[in-house]
C-alpha cells in the first residue's frame, strides 16, 4: 500500500493520529519503533539539526533531501513541512512535485511571507488570502497521486485575529486543500472554535513551551481534529541528553557516569538494523 493510501486510511479511521516530529533518518527509525503510525517531518526539526533557527534558512533541495532520507529508512507515511511553498505559486508547485518524489504521504503549505517564521514566534507577517488559495491550487494541479494529502495552514490567528483565521482556512480547503491546519490557537476555547467551525480533516500542533495549551490526544479526538503532531520535543529532549554527557565527559574524561541513560552499542545497531544490512552485503557477495 502507498503511503498516501495508508495515512488516508489512518484519517479515515476515526481514531486521532498522532505524530512525533523527527529531522532525520535515525529519529524518523525512533518514532516508528515507538509504535506511531505516522512520522512529523518538522521543517524547524530540520533546520535546527543542521544549527540554524526556523527563519526560511534552508533551501528547498536540502530539505527534500532530509525528506527521502527519512522515507528510505520508514515504512510508515510521512507528513511533511512544506513551510511557504518557497515563493510563489510556480515556486510552490515545485515544491510540491519534489516533495511528492521524495515519498512523503502529506505536507503542510502556510500563508506566511517568504521567509517564514518558525509558527510560535512573534512579529509575523501573512501574504493575502487570494494569494494563498492560488497557491493552493497551484499545488493541487501539480500533485500526481489522488490519495495525496495536502494540508493548508494559516498563521493568521497571531496577525489578523481569530475569525479571519477560520475565514482563511475555510477558503483554503474550498481552493483544494485536504486539511485544515489553524497554526497556535492560544486557548482551549479557541482549539474548540476550530474544531466546531472547520469541516473535514483538522490537523493541530502541540508541543511543550508553545502558545497553544496541551490538551491529551483523546480530547482533541472529541473536539473534532484528526491528526496531532508534535515537532520537536524529541529534538528537544535529545539536545539535553547530549549536552548531559558531554558536560560528563568533560568533568570525567568519559561517558561511564552516563552509562544508564545511553543505549548500549549493541542496542543502537539494533536500532538502526545493522545486522539486516550486514547479511545483504552476504547475500550478494562474490
Amino acid at each position: 500500500m502507498r503511503a498516501t493510501t495508508k495515512l488516508k486510511s489512518l484519517l479515515n479511521s476515526g481514531k486521532i493520529v498522532v505524530a512525533p516530529g523527527a529531522y532525520d533518518g535515525l529519529s524518523a527509525r525512533l518514532v516508528e519503533q515507538a509504535g506511531f503510525q505516522s512520522v512529523y517531518a518538522s521543517g524547524g526539526a530540520i533546520a535546527r539539526s543542521t544549527g540554524v533557527p526556523d527563519l526560511g534558512l534552508l533551501s528547498m533541495n536540502v530539505i527534500v533531501d532530509h525528506l527521502a532520507s527519512m522515507v528510505d529508512v520508514v515504512g510508515v507515511p510521512i507528513i511533511a513541512d512544506a513551510d511557504t511553498g518557497y515563493g510563489n505559486a510556480l515556486n510552490a508547485q515545485a515544491a510540491a512535485r519534489d516533495f511528492e518524489r521524495a515519498g512523503v504521504a502529506a505536507f503542510h503549505l502556510e500563508d506566511q511571507t517568504f521567509p517564514k517564521k518558525c509558527g510560535h514566534y512573534d512579529d509575523k507577517t501573512l501574504i493575502t488570502k487570494a494569494e494563498m488559495v492560488q497557491k493552493i491550487k497551484a499545488a493541487r494541479d501539480a500533485l500526481h497521486d489522488p490519495d495525496f494529502v495536502l494540508i493548508a495552514r494559516t498563521d493568521a490567528i497571531a496577525v489578523e485575529g481569530f475569525s479571519a483565521a477560520i475565514d482563511r482556512a475555510s477558503a483554503y480547503l474550498e481552493a483544494g486543500a485536504n486539511m485544515a491546519f489553524v497554526e497556535a490557537p492560544t486557548s482551549e476555547a479557541e482549539i474548540a472554535e476550530i474544531g466546531k467551525r472547520l469541516p473535514g480533516w483538522k490537523l493541530i500542533n502541540m508541543f511543550e513551551g508553545g502558545k497553544t495549551p496541551l490538551l491529551p490526544a483523546q480530547r482533541l479526538q472529541g473536539l473534532g481534529f484528526n491528526l496531532v503532531i508534535i515537532p520537536s520535543d524529541a529534538q528537544r529532549a535529545a539536545i539535553k541528553a547530549m549536552q548531559r554527557v558531554l558536560a560528563a565527559i568533560a568533568r570525567d574524561g568519559s561517558s561511564a557516569a552516563m552509562r544508564d541513560d545511553m543505549v548500549s552499542f549493541k542496542e543502537r545497531e539494533a536500532i538502526i538494523g545493522t545486522a539486516a544490512y550486514l547479511d545483504r552485503d552476504k547475500l550478494y557477495a562474490s
